[in-house]
């Protein structure tokens, strides 16, 4: 068996493990990306739960599976919400996922952003750009957009998931994912999805379903989670346009079958 076809295998019995369980995740993010975010979920088999207030956020970390921090859409409310959510996950040993978006834009931002960073999450998902402003590195961003390619912030990547005990994973045309030590490269997706808002923020929701039911090697629940995101958009085929994507990837990550999971997912690792 080959590398690819090893992680194929492993990919789809992820994959099924999702379905089967139907984790609840507890979703905080941004305006622009709650609907996609939620049916990116549903289509995978897992519940979403888009709840923020901060009088709540605790109490339903006692029911959720995980949680996903994105930062996109900030208020000082929010921002509190996130800081109470995180440290209940802490506390009751459940993963969570940060999406630092736009991280180095503004001081407020990215303060915030570092904030949470010190409760350290199980995963940290962004762009180039984002990672190397976490990472306390010279990325610029544009917006939410990076200026910056993968290879350029993997150096930086790596540090910051040793020094935080997390996995890092850096998104672009091939996504890099690390542990600090182990590379995964993942060679998935389409270069449309750039043009579909929310694309990145709903993967790394998809990224919190997997970690939760893969709790022991958040490194591989991380890439298959990415790998399988990028093939639902791959399999979508010749579209017309984003809208045309969006409405066939959550067709196709709801009709996802073993026979497209072990012949597309296509992770490569530099241990």
């Amino acid at each position: 068996m080959t590398a690819l076809q090893a992680s194929g295998e492993s990919a789809w019995a992820l994959w099924q493990k999702v379905k089967n369980e139907g984790p609840l995740i507890q979703c905080i993010t941004n305006f622009v990306s709650m609907d996609f975010m939620a049916n990116t979920l549903l289509a995978a088999g897992a519940s979403p739960a888009m709840a923020h207030c901060k009088d709540e956020v605790q109490d339903f970390q006692k029911i959720a599976s995980a949680l996903l921090v994105n930062v996109g859409t900030l208020s000082p409310d929010w921002t509190e919400g996130m800081r109470l959510a995180a440290e209940a996950a802490n506390a009751l040993g459940k993963p969570w996922v940060l999406d630092p978006v736009g991280a180095g834009a503004t001081p407020f931002r990215t303060q915030t952003i570092m904030s949470l960073v010190n409760l350290r999450p199980t995963v940290i998902r962004g762009n180039a750009s984002e990672i190397m402003a976490v990472a306390g590195a010279a990325g610029k961003t544009k917006g939410v957009d990076s200026t910056a390619e993968p290879t350029h912030a993997l150096e930086h990547a790596k540090q910051l998931a040793k020094d935080l005990g997390c996995i890092v994973a850096i998104s672009g045309a091939t996504d890099l994912v690390t542990d600090g030590e182990r590379v995964a490269k993942v060679s998935n997706g389409v270069p449309l999805l750039t043009r579909i808002t929310a694309a990145g923020c709903s993967v790394t929701a998809l990224i919190a379903a997997f970690v939760c039911c893969a709790s022991r090697d958040a490194l591989l629940a991380t890439a298959h989670a990415l790998a399988i995101f990028g093939v639902a958009a791959e399999v979508a085929g010749d579209v017309r346009g984003p809208a045309s994507l969006r409405v066939e990837l959550l067709d196709n990550l709801y009709s996802m079958d073993e026979t497209t999971v072990r012949s597309r997912v296509n992770i490569q690792w530099d241990c």
